[in-house]
């Protein structure tokens, strides 16, 4: 049998093995901090990435832009007509509005002294939104 001293003391060192309502509180805050830390991060990650592939897909567009009013003697009229004659695979989703709807830009400018009819020479994105980074409207770049 068991003395009361030495049951006391198993009874003092059972009650020393968890953590206390403080320490749990201390610890998950810490990481929500974190988390709230990473989600803001993950946002701007996202935002820089597709404004890297608004500018890769407006440089796209307009070399093919380029390459058929050269090619043609003509500048195009539509994107559809740029994937129609192969210049592109398939016109590319705007990542800021995530569809189709590119605002070309027409004018009466020609590329070559051969070149007989005037079109479409620009291209933008359809979003009026503005870059977080730089402040510019997507829709000037």
């Amino acid at each position: 049998m068991e003395n009361g001293a030495a049951r006391r003391k198993r009874a003092k060192r059972l009650s020393n093995v968890g953590f206390t309502l403080i320490e749990l509180m201390i610890v998950i805050a810490i990481i929500l901090i974190l988390l709230g830390l990473a989600a803001g991060r993950y946002d701007m990650t996202i935002q820089r990435s597709r404004e890297a592939v608004l500018k890769h897909d407006l440089q796209v567009l307009r070399e093919a832009i380029d390459n058929f009013t050269l090619d043609k003697q003509a500048a195009p009229q539509s994107l559809e007509d740029l994937h129609q004659a192969g210049y592109l695979r398939e016109v590319p989703v705007d990542p800021m509005t995530q569809a189709t709807d590119w605002d070309p830009a027409f004018d009466n400018v020609v590329l070559s002294p051969d070149q007989v009819i005037t079109g479409m020479v620009d291209v933008h994105s359809h979003s009026a939104l503005t870059s977080r980074f730089d402040g510019t409207a997507y829709n000037t770049w």
